[in-house]
């Protein structure tokens, strides 16, 4: 008995050593992380329709086959067709800056005399300057990066696909070595936690995938049958900063603004502009959030908008984004541990 309970305790303090230096590892070598952790998200988004496929009589390596074949088809024949345009339009911003810049600061010192002839109060030229010099460094860091954006792409390219297939296929090893690891004191709770945390972040990923997509398709068919400048990149700019919880609309709408008050100025088609933004967004946030976001979540508002804060606080952007569904695993974790705690008794 004595010696049964040493070999709990030793198995407890290994498991947790080992899922230490499991972590310590994804910290330290980014390289491999970042594509493990991004195949590991597809893998829980698709995975599902690996058993469906064998319910029909497949075998599992042809199951597995076949939702490889197909994600890749749906990832790659988009990105084949979509790249070229996004690229060009991409090149010609850095000549179309120096003509926002000249409108943005035409019209503030329009604004500056606005102001000085109601309140006699001077508005300082370095705020514009500041922020025209923020967003042209940002700018050019972000086209002096994209070598360095495309190499870490390609790399991402080669490791998602080859990372994706053996967790589609070793999947269930992978998780029944871990499994095996864990001391029987800990195990169902183990068991079931991580079944939970997978299901909630695979279908909040997907949730957040399906609700940027959405946005970005509106706005960008909505420009286009507008036919303003740079339709596709600001389509896409919108549904990835609507990712970010709250900001992210604003963001997105900002580069719009700007484009098309430099080409066409205050009339018909900034407010067409405007209306197609507000209809996207709100058949987001009326729509599709409550639809699939909210109930996967499950989280009161409140939390979501500390949880969001917090994240944003300590890690930024990226903060704000992880936020959420980092809030609603530890809302999982909690509840188990005060069940464990309290209810067992």
């Amino acid at each position: 008995m004595i010696k049964s309970k040493a070999q709990e305790k030793f198995r407890l303090a290994f498991f947790f050593i080992f899922i230490l230096c499991l972590i310590t590892a994804m910290v330290g070598l980014p390289r491999i992380s970042i594509p493990l952790m991004v195949s590991y998200v597809a893998y829980l988004i698709v995975f599902p329709a690996v058993p469906t496929l064998k319910k029909l009589g497949l075998s599992h390596d042809i199951s597995v086959v076949l939702v490889f074949l197909s994600l890749l088809f749906l990832v790659i024949y988009p990105v084949v067709r979509i790249v070229p345009v996004l690229v060009n339009e991409a090149e010609n911003v850095q000549y179309y800056l120096p003509k926002v810049e000249t409108y943005v600061t035409d019209n503030y010192k329009k604004v500056q005399e606005y102001v000085y002839e109601k309140t006699k109060y001077e508005l300082p030229d370095g705020i514009l300057t500041n922020a025209i010099s923020y967003v042209k460094s940002g700018t050019t860091k972000v086209l002096l990066g994209v070598p360095t954006y495309l190499a870490s792409i390609l790399e991402w390219l080669l490791l998602v696909p080859l990372f994706l297939f053996f967790f589609l296929r070793d999947g269930s090893s992978f998780k029944n070595i871990v499994l095996n690891l864990t001391p029987n004191s800990i195990f169902e709770r183990t068991y079931y936690l991580s079944h939970q945390l997978n299901k909630k972040i695979g279908d909040f990923i997907f949730a957040k995938f399906v609700e940027a997509s959405i946005v970005g398709i509106i706005i960008t068919a909505g420009l286009i049958i507008m036919d303003i400048r740079f339709s596709l990149l600001l389509g896409i700019t919108a549904g990835v900063t609507n990712i970010i919880p709250y900001v992210g609309p604003l963001l997105g709408a900002i580069p719009a603004l700007l484009v098309v008050l430099a080409e066409y100025g205050w009339g018909t088609t900034l407010g067409a502009m405007m209306l197609l933004y507000i209809i996207a967004n709100a058949i987001d946030i009326f729509l599709v959030f409550p639809i699939l976001v909210s109930k996967i979540v499950d989280l009161h508002p409140v939390l979501v908008v500390i949880s969001v804060i917090l994240g944003s606080q300590y890690f930024g952007i990226v903060g704000m984004i992880v936020s959420i569904p980092l809030a609603a695993a530890l809302k999982l974790i909690i509840i188990e541990i005060y069940e464990e705690t309290y209810q067992a008794r």
